[in-house]
């Protein structure tokens, strides 16, 4: 959790924050203590938002992905950078979005059920490259070992949109 805060928060201008987007059931699954996300514009994708407003408190809603896109360019002044931080949903809709610049990958290594993963995406269309922020060589908690990858898009329309 402190490298995926750290990497969302980071901003090349001190003035400008990130945003987080997010499908309903990621933000429901954050602990309310811990909404929203600080130091982050937190967006939330939702049909519920004109239902029940109150769920979404400190967040902006939005019902759809390019509606999302469409409000953080309207802050363009404000916000750097935009992440997809799931559920598999937001990551589809990112995986498909002409503005994905970037895929930060966390490759844990060893098996789990899971419910929910990263859908697939062509590799092929990305590149490998290193952030000097992100470490390369595999880490270790516990006995899980884990290692962070970065793909960018070889032909990104822009450079805002990241997961």
């Amino acid at each position: 959790m402190k490298h995926f805060s750290r990497i969302t928060k980071r901003t090349s201008v001190a003035e400008k924050q990130n945003v987080v987007l997010m499908g309903r059931k990621t933000w429901e699954s954050i602990p309310i203590k811990f909404r929203p996300l600080p130091g982050r514009l937190n967006m939330v994708l939702t049909t519920k938002a004109k239902s029940t407003p109150s769920l979404f408190t400190n967040s902006i809603c939005c019902s759809n992905f390019d509606e999302a896109l469409s409000k953080a360019k309207d802050r363009s002044k404000q916000i750097e950078t935009v992440w997809a931080i799931g559920g598999s949903s937001i990551y589809e809709m990112a995986l498909e979005s002409k503005h994905l610049h970037r895929i930060y990958l966390t490759r844990i290594l060893k098996d789990f059920t899971c419910d929910t993963v990263l859908p697939y995406f062509d590799i092929s269309t990305f590149t490998r490259v290193q952030d000097p922020d992100v470490p390369s060589e595999v880490q270790q908690e516990g006995d899980i070992k884990y290692k962070y990858e970065i793909y960018e898009k070889i032909r990104a329309v822009s450079s805002v949109l990241k997961i």
